[in-house]
């Protein structure tokens, strides 16, 4: 098949998409299709006869892309490489390579990626692309939202609040019912309306860009300035202290279950894509009972949220046992130290075919039924 993996994007996340995308690449070029690695900003400046034999190109579109970085990539400086301005999100001749293929697999994450911008123009210009659709992508990308249809399904979250960057304190409705400012060590002028400690993110931020532990009340003043770098409104929800842990579901079906333990702070950037940051054990070390809680909690918020095809699901365990479901990822991370491969590997899938079963899934006609996973 000819396809497209876009990557590479102006969202905080760009770098761990460009290495997911080159490892996604690299995959599909093993099981034999003619792929084309693109950055859905940059683009790409070829001829139009280049262009027409781009599939049919003698060359490795990857070879490029690096390591994920410890910090941030500097946004300013990649929009600063294009020569048209970057009016556009889509680079140079994206959507008319993108339409030549048979299907784009999606290696984006964060912002315009998987807040389903991306999808909904491609669900215009007729274009087959892997991961879920535009609605449940811009449900699971805003945490506010997230939070309420888990509340309305009964599923376990953090109880939390939605603060706004246009009024500073302003919460909304759900603020009225948090824990009284008296309670905490938040100064008077900018208190918290979530007892301390508390977690404050982003709203519509992704890898744990924009997300805090906040222990006092100077502490949350800042966290709730960065948060509010990322995006206009934030999550101040409860601090869960435990385990945590992630489920992916295939096809509304879980897989086995990663626990995720830091070894040093919480699972932030930096320990997300640094090699041996971070201990992952799959399957989690739980009891028979507990893994089938947290898989049916997966495919429980899997399906509140509408999610198509595939995604993974955050959770924490607390001291006495229970879960929460933190969020849900809908195009999750595919570098050298993501989850999603390492439960597929616990089922005996390979990464090559763990792609190929994706792949799949964005190809079938819309509401037929599972033929298995390759």
């Amino acid at each position: 098949m000819k396809i497209v993996v876009l990557g590479g994007g102006i969202s905080t996340e760009r770098d761990v998409s460009l290495v997911s995308s080159r490892m996604i690449y690299e995959a599909l070029k093993k099981k034999g299709h003619q792929a084309v690695l693109l950055d859905v900003y940059l683009g790409y400046e070829g001829s139009e006869e280049e262009i027409a034999h781009i599939f049919e190109k003698d060359c490795d579109w990857g070879e490029s892309i690096g390591a994920v970085r410890e910090s941030n990539p500097d946004i300013e400086k990649i929009k600063g490489m294009r020569k048209d301005g970057g009016r556009s999100f889509f680079g140079p001749n994206v959507l008319t390579v993108c339409g030549m293929a048979d299907v784009v697999f999606l290696g984006l994450h964060g912002a315009d990626g998987e807040n389903g911008k991306v999808q909904a123009a491609f669900d215009l210009l007729g274009i087959r692309y892997t991961g879920t659709d535009y609605v449940s992508s811009a449900l699971s990308m805003d945490k506010s939202l997230t939070k309420e249809l888990f509340a309305v399904h009964g599923i376990p979250t953090p109880a939390g609040v939605r603060i706004r960057k246009a009024a500073g304190t302003e919460t909304d409705a759900a603020a009225a019912k948090a824990v009284d400012a008296a309670e905490t060590s938040c100064p008077p002028a900018f208190p918290c309306p979530v007892a301390l400690p508390c977690v404050v993110k982003a709203s519509r931020g992704g890898s744990s860009v924009g997300v805090s532990i906040v222990q006092s009340g100077e502490e949350y003043r800042a966290a709730v300035e960065d948060a509010f770098l990322y995006d206009d409104e934030a999550v101040v929800e409860q601090y869960i202290e435990g385990r945590e842990f992630t489920c992916a579901v295939i096809d509304g079906k879980a897989l086995p279950i990663v626990e995720i333990a830091p070894l040093n702070g919480f699972y932030d950037y930096k320990n997300k894509y640094q090699a041996g940051s971070t201990v992952e054990t799959c399957p989690a070390d739980l009891s028979p009972e507990k893994t089938a809680e947290i898989q049916w909690l997966s495919e429980k918020a899997f399906a509140a949220l509408r999610l198509k095809n595939y995604a993974r699901m955050d959770f924490m365990m607390d001291r006495e046992g229970n879960v929460y479901c933190l969020e849900a990822n809908t195009l999750p991370g595919m570098t050298p130290t993501s989850l999603i491969p390492q439960e597929a590997r616990a089922i005996g899938v390979e990464f090559e075919d763990l792609c190929e079963w994706i792949l799949k899934l964005a190809l079938r006609p819309d509401g037929s039924d599972s033929e298995g996973r390759f």
